[in-house]
């Protein structure tokens, strides 16, 4: 048949796509529908007129604005309009940009207006890219890296007490949070209300800082602990002696803990010569992630700590 038109197969994926897209331009679906009917043998032009509802000059028009620009060819909806890049190609554009250009203005990274000036496209476009390749060029997280040369020894070591713990022993994850605030509100908490958050006042009383100590049974998911106004290695040590004392006499105890300077003391390695049965195993520098307690941590800081309100620190 003289009208048929021959579709690659990305062509014919993308014009499929087009032709399903119940949310879409009818104007789109229709011209999908009208180059699949013509790259069809089954139907011609006033087949696909009268199923499209439409006149055997729209169709030829669209086979003839196909056949001279492919895809791109559909989308000049109006007379004078440029004739709109390939998607797929836009799509790249955007993602090449974002990943691996900084704005002309000196800014440190792109809005969705400023890249969609950049490329002439709309910002729409440019946040349905985004949003669909997970770049959120406003966001930005701190990370630390180790620089301890027995990085994967360490941690190898650790992993393996959570994963395979050695028989007839207690492993403890073991830190301690510092220098809590107990907070008094000044001004009354405004309750959470629709449409506007809890607010709290600026200012505030404190009633004195307290520190922590945590040990987090691994086997258990038990957490024990004791709160100290101070927190030096001689505290710490007494934290350990008051949690070994607790293990039955026959089980070896294993400590997690991190590289914190009063961890490691004379006081800390009398401890451990006078017991033993103790070992302490250290996490690499910049590491305390691997401690499970921190998790321990986080949470109560988060549900408790920061929006407690505390009228003394005991």
């Amino acid at each position: 048949m003289a009208d048929r038109i021959i579709l690659s197969p990305p062509e014919r994926r993308r014009l499929t796509r087009m032709s399903r897209n119940r949310g879409g331009r009818l104007e789109d679906v229709r011209r999908a529908k009208i180059i699949l009917g013509l790259a069809s043998a089954a139907a011609g032009l006033r087949e696909i007129a009268r199923r499209e509802r439409c006149s055997v000059n729209t169709v030829s028009k669209w086979r003839d604005r196909f056949i001279e620009a492919r895809l791109p060819g559909l989308f000049s909806r109006h007379r004078g309009r440029k004739v709109e890049e390939g998607s797929e190609k836009i799509q790249a554009r955007i993602i090449d940009w974002t990943l691996h250009r900084k704005p002309a203005d000196g800014s440190t990274q792109w809005s969705c207006r400023k890249l969609a000036a950049a490329l002439g496209v709309n910002h729409v476009r440019v946040a349905r890219v985004w949003s669909k390749g997970g770049l959120q060029p406003h966001r930005r997280r701190h990370y630390m890296a180790s620089d301890d040369p027995e990085f994967e020894a360490k941690a190898a070591d650790i992993i393996g007490l959570y994963l395979r713990p050695p028989l007839h022993a207690a492993v403890f994850c073991v830190d301690e949070k510092t220098a809590i605030q107990a907070l008094d509100r000044l001004d009354p908490v405004l309750p959470l209300s629709p449409g506007r958050a809890e607010r709290h006042g600026f200012e505030y009383y404190r009633h004195g800082t307290l520190s922590l100590y945590a040990a987090l049974e691994t086997a258990s998911g038990e957490v024990l602990g004791k709160t100290a106004s101070r927190h030096t290695s001689a505290e710490f040590v007494e934290f350990l002696r008051e949690l070994v004392a607790g293990v039955a006499p026959e089980k070896e105890v294993h400590i997690i803990a991190d590289n914190l300077s009063a961890h490691k003391t004379k006081t800390v390695a009398a401890f451990l010569q006078a017991n033993p049965r103790v070992s302490i195993h250290y996490t690499p520098t910049y590491s305390s992630w691997l401690n499970q307690v921190e998790i321990w941590f986080s949470k109560i800081q988060r549900d408790i700590i920061s929006r407690g309100i505390f009228s003394s620190k005991n």
